[in-house]
């Protein structure tokens, strides 16, 4: 914690002068009041005792004390025992007021003119802030805090950080990542989906989507085209279109994307083969070898999102690169779904020469990820603590799977869901004329935290009448009452228990 009388984090929040037609005190409570609405102390930082500020400001310790007992009564402060003044949270909770604009208007820079990619304009993500208070969080993507190794995370960081550790993480990578992590990759995690790789046919990237992004600034331009389900995956269809790539949409069914339905323009294919996003069907095996039989017939690009397809389902299915011999598939995989979301690590598989392009890429952009994460989740791996987790994980989200189908049938029967075992969510189809957007508006007021469909679909007037319901953050003795919740937001009335 910074120390309260760090003259270089205080020194310009303090415009003191004898020469104000203000007294001492207003310019104080002023200067404070100023900073806390402009964000510019932090809550967890103490102010300045009453003695270094009035040493500081060259006043009176007495004008400081009352300047301070105004803004504790005022509510912008609050007093600590022993430990000082501090910003109230509360006050932080409101909307920060806008900076006034500079005199000069007419040379403001038109940013948004000047950009050459249209970052911004794409479809925004999903949010859910304050997921974790939620009552009822159906919400995807996220981890249940009671189910996170928080033991055994803490012995691989404390491991890491030994000096011998540290001597071996510490030093610039360049293009390189921790040859410990690329043999854990390799050793524990892809055997799992049947792929058997060299070290320099792995790369670590800060996530799924780092991943894509890469293979997009490497591989499309402008007029590139990209076969993708739709429903589908929206951040990977952001992230192609970016690089200046035409998306031309598949519909998908029950046995996933209808591979008759892709044409031979695109050079490449998007596909999430183990659990389609968001329906959470598999690719069934007749499909597969039609879409590398078409991949080799027509000189496509096949780009495979290992989806939701680290924990254990009850009938695994090989990934698709497993079956590859001809290196059009390209695989990309991340630990969010076990590990964590906010570790933000992931991984490619692909034939070693484009891997090393792929490190030529990654070193402009951030030369490699953070050394000390490789190394903890190197070690997390190493010690079979991973494994431990994935069987935990899958255990605990089969369960709740199973809850909340019950729960469905009982409560919401009108509502038509994927039946696919595995994943760590719920698609659902509803009446027609259901709109789901307005739906989880209302059920967000009751508690429950629900997601729109709409925002995978791939054309302007998509379909309302969809939404996906996550299980890997909320309890299993939340899911009925949640969907109870979420039935008398869709204006039925719960049965009896």
């Amino acid at each position: 914690m910074s120390q309260r009388n760090d003259t270089a984090i205080w020194s310009g929040l303090f415009r003191i002068s004898a020469e104000s037609g203000q007294t001492l005190q207003a310019q104080i409570r002023q200067a404070i009041v100023a900073a806390i609405l402009d964000r510019q102390i932090a809550a967890s930082m103490p102010l300045p005792s009453c003695r270094i500020l009035a040493e500081k400001l060259g006043v009176a310790r007495g004008t400081v004390v009352l300047a301070f007992q105004q803004l504790v009564d005022q509510g912008f402060l609050v007093a600590r025992e022993r430990r000082g003044h501090f910003v109230n949270p509360e006050v932080l909770a409101t909307p920060a007021r806008p900076h006034q604009k500079a005199p000069d208007q007419g040379n403001e820079i038109d940013w948004k003119a000047r950009r050459q990619v249209a970052a911004s304009d794409m479809p925004p993500p999903k949010k859910d802030e304050n997921w974790i208070k939620a009552s009822y969080p159906f919400v995807y993507g996220q981890f249940d805090p009671t189910l996170f190794p928080t033991a055994e995370w803490r012995e691989c960081n404390r491991m890491a950080l030994a000096v011998l550790e540290i001597r071996n993480w510490a030093s610039d990578m360049v293009d390189r990542d921790d040859p410990l992590l690329i043999e854990q990759i390799q050793a524990r995690l892809l055997p799992r989906r049947g792929i058997f790789a060299n070290p320099d046919e792995i790369i670590v990237t800060l996530g799924a989507q780092h991943a894509l992004y890469m293979l997009a600034t490497l591989l499309m331009t402008r007029g590139s085209k990209v076969a993708m389900e739709d429903p589908g995956y929206p951040d990977a269809r952001s992230i192609f279109r970016l690089a200046g790539a035409d998306i031309q949409p598949v519909p998908v069914d029950e046995e996933g994307i209808v591979t008759s339905a892709i044409s031979t323009d695109p050079g490449f294919v998007f596909v999430t083969p183990s659990h389609h996003c968001p329906t959470m069907v598999p690719l069934s095996q007749e499909r597969r070898q039609d879409l590398l039989a078409r991949a080799n017939r027509h000189n496509k690009i096949i780009i495979e999102d290992g989806y939701d397809s680290q924990l254990l389902d009850e009938a695994p299915r090989q990934a698709l690169k497993s079956t590859d011999r001809s290196g059009r598939v390209i695989y990309v995989g991340s630990m969010s779904k076990t590990l964590a979301p906010g570790l933000r690590l992931g991984y490619i598989v692909a034939s070693a020469d484009l891997i090393a392009e792929l490190r030529a890429l990654r070193r402009f952009m951030l030369r490699h990820p953070p050394a000390n994460n490789q190394r903890a989740v190197a070690l997390f791996l190493s010690l079979g603590h991973h494994e431990a987790l994935v069987r935990r994980l899958s255990s605990a989200f089969e369960e709740r799977r199973k809850r909340l189908v019950q729960a469905i049938a009982a409560f919401l029967p009108e509502w038509q869901s994927s039946t696919s075992a595995g994943g760590t969510s719920l698609w659902l189809e509803g009446p027609r004329g259901t709109d789901a957007r307005s739906l989880a508006e209302i059920a967000a007021s009751r508690g429950v935290l629900i997601e729109p469909g709409d925002r995978f679909f791939d054309q302007g007037n998509a379909p309302t009448r969809f939404m996906r319901l996550g299980i890997s953050s909320i309890a299993i003795q939340h899911i009925e009452p949640g969907i109870r919740e979420l039935a008398t937001a869709a204006g039925r009335r719960p049965a009896a228990a």
